[in-house]
């Protein structure tokens, strides 16, 4: 679907403002772990105008189709809030799926493989976020594969052992509970069923931020850690990175899901 400029424009210069923006916030997380909200004000300021123009010139055309986006803008912003509300996604990933799906809600440029039927830009973006980080977790369990680490299947997946005394310079949450009885360390895996309750309960999972930041706060734990001598953690990709990559590959190559339903069905 291409757009008359008079709507294209708007969109490409929200765009450009939103994908400058999510490459800075992706160094920052990368780096810091934390995305300030204040990052995203010129963005803001750029995007939300344009976004307004392209609401009203789509309005006026045709209130139904218009009707319709809207919805779809609206059920997609309370999903992302919910996620982020249950800890499912971090606070600044949420706000960033929130903030694209609020200002760009059609392709602003014909992607290389064309758009898909649904013409929704922000689902593009989803899918291919989630597709990208699917290939994260493949190449750590190649890696303990590799390395011939031992662990339920699941956390071969999700992270890798590291040295209990270096364990607050890495990145990640801790994958294991330890503890100590009798004078012997006591430790098992943390399930992704277990993790996913303790999140939406609220329960605070140890982060190696939080022991390089506040090592006074975890002292009896980073004590078990050194005794332990590795620890698993989770891999520390954060996740507003595939959401940088889903972003870009959906402005320039299209929605990768629905080219590989494409492909699958043609064969």
């Amino acid at each position: 679907m291409i757009l008359p400029p008079v709507v294209a424009v708007p969109l490409i210069v929200a765009a450009v403002a939103i994908g400058v923006t999510l490459v800075y916030a992706s160094v920052l997380d990368a780096k810091e772990r934390r995305v300030p909200h204040r990052t995203w004000r010129p963005a803001l300021a750029v995007a939300i105008p344009a976004a307004v123009w392209v609401y009203g010139l789509i309005l006026l055309a045709d209130w139904r189709t218009a009707a319709g986006y809207l919805i779809l803008v609206a059920v997609f912003c309370g999903f992302f809030y919910l996620f982020g509300a249950a800890n499912l996604f971090g606070g600044a990933d949420a706000y960033a799926l929130i903030i694209i799906t609020v200002c760009i809600p059609f392709f602003p440029i014909e992607p290389y493989f064309g758009s898909p039927p649904h013409g929704f830009f922000p689902f593009a973006v989803l899918t291919n976020a989630v597709l990208i980080n699917i290939a994260a977790p493949i190449a750590i369990f190649v890696r303990n594969l590799i390395q011939g680490n031992r662990a339920p299947l699941p956390c071969l997946f999700l992270g890798f052992p590291v040295d209990g005394k270096e364990i607050q310079n890495e990145f990640g949450f801790v994958m294991e509970d330890i503890e100590e009885q009798d004078g012997r360390l006591v430790r098992r895996f943390v399930g992704f069923t277990e993790s996913l309750r303790r999140m939406v309960r609220g329960e605070k999972r140890i982060y190696t931020k939080d022991l390089r930041l506040h090592p006074e706060d975890y002292r009896s734990e980073l004590a078990l850690y050194r005794k332990a001598g590795r620890v698993w953690i989770s891999y520390g990709i954060p996740f507003i990175i595939p959401i940088t990559a889903g972003f870009l590959t959906a402005l320039f190559m299209g929605d990768i899901l629905f080219v590989i339903l494409t492909i699958l069905a043609g064969m």
